[in-house]
C-alpha cells in the first residue's frame, strides 16, 4: 500500500484521506538535521515500534518491535549510530522513545537517510501519533491514533510513503 502525503496536511491511502501534522518548517526537498522540515521523497516504511505498556499490538504487516524504557533514537551527526535505534544511556544526542505524552505510542520508521545514514541530512523521520491539536512536528508525519491504526493495518514491507512538495514531486 502506497501512502501519499500532500503539503496541505493530508495523507492519502487509496480512497481514504486522513488529516496529518507535518514539520514546523513545512516540506523541504533538502532536509538537514534540526531544520524542522518534513523531507520530500518516496521512502519505504521500515519497522513499527509501539508501547506495549500502553496499547495492544497494532495490526500490521510491517516488522514490529516493542518500545522499552531504554530505547532512544540517535540524532547526533557526530555519532556512528546516527539515525538509528540506540540503547540508553547513550553519549550522543538522542530522542527518548518511551515518551509520556502518547505521541510515540505507535511509531513507524520512515526510511529517510538510513541506507546508509549521511551525517547531518536528517534523522528520526517517523509516522506517529498526532497531538490532539495537530501541532507541527519536528519533521515527522503525524496522524490521529485511530487513523494511524487504520493506515498501518494496510502496510507491509513493500509499503512506501510519498511525501510531495507543492508541485506534486516526491522523487528520490
Amino acid at each position: 500500500m502506497d501512502l501519499i502525503v500532500k503539503p496541505n496536511g493530508w495523507l492519502h491511502r487509496g480512497q481514504f484521506a486522513h488529516r496529518c501534522a507535518l514539520g514546523r518548517a513545512g516540506i523541504a526537498a533538502s532536509k538537514v538535521e534540526g531544520d524542522g522540515a518534513t523531507p520530500v521523497g518516496r521512502f519505504p516504511l521500515r519497522r513499527l515500534y509501539y508501547r506495549a505498556d500502553r496499547i495492544a499490538a497494532p495490526k500490521t504487516g510491517l516488522p514490529v518491535s516493542v518500545i522499552g524504557e531504554g530505547d532512544g533514537w540517535c540524532d547526533d551527526p557526530a555519532c556512528a549510530s546516527y539515525n538509528s535505534l540506540v540503547a540508553l544511556p547513550h553519549t550522543g544526542s538522542h530522542e527518548y522513545l518511551c515518551r509520556d505524552d502518547g505521541l510515540y505510542d505507535i511509531v513507524v520508521q520512515i526510511g529517510h537517510n538510513d541506507d546508509p545514514a549521511v551525517p547531518g541530512l536528517g534523522s528520526g523521520i517517523f509516522l506517529h501519533v498526532a497531538a490532539a491539536d495537530y501541532a507541527p512536528t519536528e519533521g515527522c508525519v503525524a496522524l490521529a491514533i485511530d487513523d494511524l491504526r487504520s493506515v498501518i493495518a494496510d502496510c507491509d514491507t513493500r509499503s512506501v510513503i510519498a511525501i510531495q512538495d507543492r508541485s506534486g514531486t516526491a522523487l528520490i
